[in-house]
């Protein structure tokens, strides 16, 4: 039997005069409802992160045609923009919140565009949307100490625990980067299951902290769109992420190396 492989659609900020930071890994509120249309269209069934993950993890078969449909960073145009797309096909999706970026008490001023309220995101949960992890200052988690980053999974998984009354299950790593370590660090910090980035679909054999996601972003078009959700194609349409993430993942272990050479000299 082949094994399923899901889409898990990444989103960032849903604008229609995003700025310089945010431009490239955003998508119109036009573009955003059009690409629901195509989900409703076709008959695929978006479910959550912590849906996706607990059938794998207890061997219960996947709906037709699964999809997930997410977000990462917190962004005011999910309440919005993206919102009201999702609630005209009844469609859950998952939020993944820098918690030091959402407006409010724990706001660190780091938020790269208008970024939700709390009362936003209590208003996405109650219209069923998850609301996960994305660390609390949305650092690369890979190049912290120990200390740093289990402060950065405990305050974030707190927050939000305070801020909506449960705790978050799932976790996105913040520009897709993680490790052994990093992994085992959200595991012990209580979140089920983690996504990355990869620009491939998920399957289950990634295991519940490392399933990919395919980017979806301004230049993404109706057909690219299509071909994502099929799984079609996706190696040619992200062959130039993939070569950028090669060459940066080398500096970025060497730096880890030159990191761990100076602690230890410490």
């Amino acid at each position: 039997m082949t094994e399923a492989r899901v889409p898990i659609l990444m989103y960032h900020a849903v604008a229609d005069r995003p700025n310089d930071a945010t431009r490239t890994l955003s998508v119109s509120p036009e573009a955003f409802a059009a690409q629901m249309a195509v989900i409703a269209d076709r008959g695929l069934t978006p479910l959550t992160t912590a849906g996706l993950a607990a059938r794998w993890r207890e061997g219960r078969p996947l709906p037709a045609r699964p999809v997930l449909i997410t977000f990462d960073d917190g962004y005011e145009g999910v309440h919005r923009h993206a919102l009201p797309a999702l609630a005209r096909y009844g469609f859950p999706a998952t939020l993944f919140v820098s918690t030091g970026w959402i407006k409010g008490a724990h706001d660190t001023g780091g938020g790269l565009d208008t970024m939700l309220d709390w009362p936003q995101v209590r208003q996405l949960a109650d219209a069923g949307v998850e609301i996960g992890g994305h660390s609390h200052s949305h650092p690369q988690l890979d190049q912290l100490d120990d200390l740093a980053l289990r402060t950065e999974l405990t305050r974030c998984r707190d927050i939000v625990a305070d801020e909506l009354g449960a705790l978050p299950v799932s976790f996105a790593y913040p520009y897709g980067y993680s490790s052994r370590r990093v992994r085992t660090a959200v595991r012990e910090n209580g979140f089920a299951q983690a996504l990355a980035v990869g620009n491939t679909l998920a399957r289950r054999a990634q295991g519940p902290y490392a399933l990919r996601r395919v980017t979806v972003r301004r230049g993404t078009d109706a057909e690219e769109f299509e071909r994502l959700l099929d799984g079609r194609a996706i190696g040619r349409t992200f062959v130039r992420d993939r070569a950028l993430t090669k060459g940066y993942a080398v500096v970025r272990g060497t730096r880890r190396i030159r990191h761990r050479a100076v602690d230890a000299l410490v």
